[in-house]
């Protein structure tokens, strides 16, 4: 694991002001124009970050970085059903993080990302907006080279056997048998079900609707009927909390924590995530294709879906014993 952690040098109280570049403003000015149409959490103080950085004459590249990152970080807090950032959690940075790296980026890619976001809220705790604490979070990153971790098949029987709740079970089944990202999960609308083909539909842009389709296998379609029938609101997503508030990410994070205390696999190291690698480790186990399971999981690189073929053990194990048979029972004629 690679920690990073926040430099409190470079702060707002720490620079002078300087004159603008002239070589950038254009570019930046259509950034703002695109933030001010935007619908994201924080979106005032955004703006006024990124006219910060323009008068603290930031270079054109490092405003335009910062920006998209803290772009992609408030779109995936909004996700979490958020939308003031003094609800923001350490939990928060880590689950950006495993989105963003999980979306094929390079470490060193994500780690200039997190930068940026930490630069935009070290600003807000220097404008009074946000407590100092967070300046001393430490966050992990992902080795490159890191194996997506699989829950062990006994424990997965073992933590769906104590999950009786309707709605608890729908999202859990949900995650392990369709690979979904949490947050898609959490943003997914009734009306995003095709139940009759067995289907949940994932729109990624609102104007285009481009996304992907994913499958609900038997058992994860029997729970989500029953969940469907068990609900008492008319709210349009398919999961939601308590006292009219959406199902958040770390909602959703502490049902899966208090459900493995329960089955006694507290100390197994499982996270939501490992239910979207258990997944993608068993249907590459059952034989499917590497190119079918980049698109299930929403991979926009196949290395990314790759890592999960050097996981599934099971698959190459079958296949040495199938060929080692064939050999053993002189089924190869070859000179040495």
């Amino acid at each position: 694991m690679i920690q990073a952690r926040l430099n409190t040098s470079n702060t707002p109280g720490n620079k002078k002001e300087a004159t603008p570049h002239q070589d950038g403003p254009s570019l930046i000015d259509q950034r703002l124009q695109k933030l001010s149409q935007m619908e994201i959490p924080e979106k005032a103080y955004f703006t006024r970050y990124i006219r910060w950085k323009r008068r603290m004459n930031h270079k054109p590249l490092s405003i335009l970085g910062s920006f998209k990152s803290v772009e992609l970080f408030l779109t995936f807090f909004a996700g979490l059903g958020k939308s003031c950032l003094k609800e923001i959690l350490k939990e928060d940075l880590e689950g950006f993080v495993e989105y963003v790296q999980d979306r094929g980026t390079k470490i060193t890619s994500a780690r200039t990302r997190l930068g940026h976001v930490f630069g935009f809220l070290r600003f807000l705790v220097e404008e009074d907006c946000l407590f100092e604490r967070i300046l001393i979070w430490k966050i992990k990153l992902r080795l490159p080279d890191f194996l997506p971790r699989a829950i062990n098949p006994d424990d997965v029987r073992q933590l769906l056997s104590i999950i009786q709740k309707p709605r608890d079970r729908a999202l859990i089944l949900v995650l392990l048998r369709t690979g979904m990202r949490i947050g898609e999960l959490l943003n997914t609308k009734v009306s995003d079900l095709d139940l009759r083909d067995k289907k949940i539909h994932i729109y990624e842009g609102k104007k285009n609707s481009l996304g992907r389709v994913v499958y609900l296998s038997d058992d994860a379609l029997f729970a989500v009927r029953l969940w469907l029938s068990k609900r008492k609101r008319r709210d349009p997503f398919l999961f939601y909390g308590w006292k009219e508030k959406p199902l958040g990410y770390s909602a959703s994070r502490f049902i899966f924590v208090q459900y493995l205390k329960k089955a006694g696999l507290t100390n197994k190291g499982y996270t939501l995530h490992c239910l979207r690698h258990t997944c993608a480790t068993e249907l590459l186990n059952a034989g499917m294709r590497l190119e079918c399971l980049q698109q299930l999981l929403g991979h926009h690189n196949i290395e990314m879906t790759r890592r999960y073929a050097r996981l599934a053990d099971k698959t190459r194990e079958s296949e040495y014993f199938r060929a080692m048979a064939r050999i053993e029972q002189g089924g190869i004629d070859a000179k040495h």
